[in-house]
């Protein structure tokens, strides 16, 4: 259960069922206590009332009825008792047949009484008029019963209706309680994509450190990666200066007399060049980073597609397609070094012809590129993938192009396929997954 609303719900749920159930027995457990106290002391009363009534009359010990409840007078009242004497018996009028399980010490005991009553009796021991008397008193306890079953029934109906106002009370309260929680997962997802560059720092006391943490964090990566780029640009720049001048020496005067060290030579030098190319291509990209700033297509591609067009010509029609307001939640210097090889190659090989599409769908981002060029053959597309591969010599390059593409996609757990254009020649798709708040790369796969 990885939500912390369900969590608190169940909490308090299991709490307030196992202390109801708790607090419900014992209170249910007080009241029988209190009930069967308060009938011991009525049936103590009743017992000693008969034994005032008791009197010596012609025949020996009487009792006068006038002194004593009229319901032991009725058949069956549910009042009933019972005097022992040493010859006699003296019973009530309500008992009709029916004979009384009396006790076998004195005290508090229950029984099944006429007509399937359960009845409470109490005996109790006197000494009056110079005999022994053994005096029974019962009372019927099933009415109490049977209103103590309801009250325990509208109890319980009670509780449960409680129970269920205290749930609501308790989500409306922690709805409220998570709602910053809410607010920062949001900004996290807008984070991701690119959509601010910080969280807000306006949130309770115990989410303060974690923005702070995440904002710095964020703050250290989009330094460390722009620090890391301008350092590899200036790598390069410093590096390709050198490489020229070997390269113009090579093709000096000097090592034409000797054709087998200068191609050893200018061989050693292109796989340097080679080798450097696609070490910093590669260590440019974002990756799997936060982005500093997202690739809009609309502000991007209208630049990328002029300069392509000043390169190889404006007799090339280079066209590209995007749903209106299409940001990409990628870093926007890795979008571009990937298109921008992809058209560069489309460009080099095409006959007149170039389209872009991009467009988004539920599971990612689809980026196709086609040219009405020769195309490559479905055995050698494999092939042209590999870094520094190149199926054709006559085309100006080292072969990176492809290879720094397929760089790029992996670093954005992307997919990149090759396939026959509707235009006639190659045809590039990339799927690029969503980057959703909360979950990984790792998490969604390939």
């Amino acid at each position: 259960m990885r939500s912390l609303q369900a969590r608190l719900s169940v909490g308090l749920l299991s709490v307030l069922l196992v202390g109801g159930l708790v607090f419900a027995q014992a209170g249910l457990w007080l009241f029988e206590k209190g009930v069967v106290e308060y009938l011991e002391d009525n049936l103590r009363s009743q017992s000693e009332n008969l034994l005032v009534a008791l009197t010596r009359g012609p025949k020996g010990i009487e009792l006068v009825e006038d002194r004593i409840l009229p319901a032991y007078q009725r058949a069956f009242s549910g009042y009933y008792y019972q005097i022992t004497l040493p010859s006699t018996q003296l019973r009530s009028r309500s008992l009709w047949d029916a004979q009384l399980s009396a006790p076998a010490a004195p005290g508090l005991a229950r029984a099944t009484g006429p007509e399937g009553q359960q009845l409470i009796l109490l005996r109790a021991d006197y000494r009056r008029l110079g005999t022994a008397i053994t005096i029974t008193v019962a009372q019927d306890y099933s009415p109490i019963r049977d209103s103590f079953a309801r009250l325990r029934q509208w109890g319980l109906a009670f509780g449960a209706l409680l129970l269920l106002v205290v749930l609501g009370l308790q989500r409306m309260i922690v709805t409220r309680a998570l709602r910053p929680l809410e607010a920062a997962r949001a900004q996290l997802a807008q984070l991701q994509q690119g959509q601010r560059s910080q969280l807000q720092v306006m949130v309770p006391l115990e989410l303060e450190p974690l923005v702070t943490q995440i904002n710095h964090l964020h703050a250290h990566t989009e330094d460390s990666l722009k620090k890391a780029r301008t350092a590899l640009g200036n790598l390069g720049h410093a590096l390709k200066t050198p490489l020229a001048v070997l390269f113009t020496q090579l093709n000096g005067a000097r090592l034409k007399h000797d054709p087998a060290l200068r191609g050893l030579l200018l061989e050693q030098l292109e796989q340097l060049q080679s080798r450097l190319e696609k070490e910093l291509a590669r260590a440019r990209l974002a990756g799997d980073a936060l982005p500093g700033t997202p690739f809009n297509c609309a502000d991007e591609l209208p630049g990328l597609v002029a300069t392509l067009r000043s390169i190889h010509g404006e007799h090339l029609k280079l066209e590209w397609r995007a749903p209106q307001g299409l940001i990409l939640p990628w870093d926007r210097e890795d979008l571009l070094e990937l298109l921008g090889n992809l058209l560069d190659n489309a460009c080099k090989w095409a006959d007149s012809q170039v389209l872009l599409a991009i467009a988004g769908d539920a599971e990612g981002y689809r980026l196709q590129v086609e040219d009405d060029g020769p195309g490559i053959p479905p055995q050698a597309r494999e092939q042209v993938l590999a870094r520094g591969e190149r199926l054709d010599e006559r085309t100006a390059g080292h072969g990176l192009g492809l290879g720094i593409v397929r760089d790029i996609v992996d670093a954005c757990h992307g997919r990149l396929a090759l396939g026959d254009s509707d235009l006639g020649g190659l045809g590039v798709t990339i799927r690029l997954p969503r980057r959703e708040a909360g979950s990984t790369f790792a998490e969604q796969g390939r």
